[in-house]
C-alpha cells in the first residue's frame, strides 16, 4: 500500500479504505502444497487407497526403504508470498520453491508406525555393496528394538519399488 499510496500521491490510509472496504481485498498467503493434482489423479490416489486398506494387515509387516535427495531451501517469507484478493477469489497455491545448491542423499527405513532408522550419506560417498550391507546390518537391530513384534522373521522389506520379499 505504501507504495501505491506514494505512486498516486495519497494517504496511505486512504488507500488501505479504498482497497479494504471498497474494493472488498485483502492481502493473502499462499498455501504450500507438494504439487496440485487433477481431479482424475485424486479419484486414481482415493481408489488405490481404498483398494491397499482393504488388505491392511499385510501392512502392519512391511518395512519400506528409499533414498531421495534433501536440498537446503531459502523458502520465501510469508510476507512475501501474501497477494491481494476478494473474498470470492480462490486461496492461491504454490506448488514448490526452487532448489539450493546444497544436497545430500538420504536413506530412510520406516513403517506405518516409525521411522526405524534412517542415514544421510556422507558427500561424495557412494551406496555400493558394503556400504548397503552396513545399512541393513543396522536396520535389523534397529528393527529389534523399535519393533520388537516383527522381530526375528515377521518383517517384509521393501525398498525403492523392489519386489516384495521376506527378510529372514
Amino acid at each position: 500500500m505504501r507504495v501505491t499510496a506514494e505512486e498516486l500521491n495519497m494517504n496511505r490510509e486512504t488507500v488501505r479504505q479504498i482497497v479494504n472496504e471498497d474494493l472488498g481485498m485483502r492481502k493473502i498467503s499462499a498455501k504450500v502444497v507438494p504439487q496440485i493434482l487433477t481431479h482424475d489423479q485424486i479419484q486414481r490416489r482415493l481408489h488405490i487407497s481404498s483398494d491397499l486398506l482393504r488388505n491392511a494387515e499385510m501392512f502392519d509387516r512391511v518395512i519400506t526403504g528409499d533414498e531421495t535427495w534433501c536440498f537446503q531451501y531459502d523458502p520465501e517469507t510469508k510476507r512475501q508470498s501474501m497477494q491481494w484478493k476478494t473474498q470470492n477469489s480462490p486461496w492461491p497455491n504454490k506448488a514448490r520453491m526452487s532448489r539450493s545448491q546444497v544436497k545430500t542423499t538420504l536413506v530412510c527405513f520406516f513403517d506405518h508406525k516409525v521411522t526405524v532408522r534412517y542415514k544421510f550419506i556422507a558427500k561424495g560417498q557412494t551406496v555400493n555393496q558394503q556400504c548397503y550391507l552396513e545399512m541393513l546390518t543396522r536396520l535389523r537391530e534397529s528393527i529389534r528394538r523399535k519393533r520388537p513384534g516383527l522381530w526375528p522373521d515377521k518383517w517384509i522389506l521393501h525398498h525403492d519399488n523392489a519386489y516384495l520379499r521376506m527378510m529372514r
